[in-house]
């Protein structure tokens, strides 16, 4: 069974910052793609930014140049640096990763974390 547990979200002001991280644990072979999606009140959940095993990554639009994601192979974690945060990143966040388990290591799924919640004050 494999979980993605995701922390760091909470109050902040706008023009201020936050650290979101994932992390997966449970009977993990590797993990392909990470992905930070956000869902605000009344919207569809979005791509935030994604990540892939060697490290290319790409964004949102409206994150490029706020927003950074990495990630820690050896520790099957992925981080968020959000900067310079605006009142419409306001959000839950949620981490998702293509994960092959132990019992299927040719086989990825998709994995989701329950969210976090970002919010931020104008």
């Amino acid at each position: 069974q494999v979980q993605l547990v995701e922390s760091g979200g909470g109050l902040v002001q706008a023009g201020g910052s936050l650290r979101l991280s994932c992390a997966a644990s449970g009977s993990i072979f590797s993990i392909n793609a990470m992905a930070w999606y956000r869902q605000a009140p009344g919207r569809q959940r979005e791509l935030v930014a994604r990540i892939i095993r060697g490290g290319s990554t790409n964004y949102a639009d409206s994150v490029k140049g706020r927003f950074t994601i990495s990630r820690d192979n050896g520790a099957n974690t992925v981080y968020l640096q959000m900067d310079s945060l605006k009142f419409e990143d306001t959000a839950v966040y949620y981490c998702n990763a293509n994960i092959m388990t132990m019992s299927q290591p040719a086989y990825g799924m998709v994995y989701w974390g329950k969210g976090t919640l970002v919010t931020v004050s104008s």
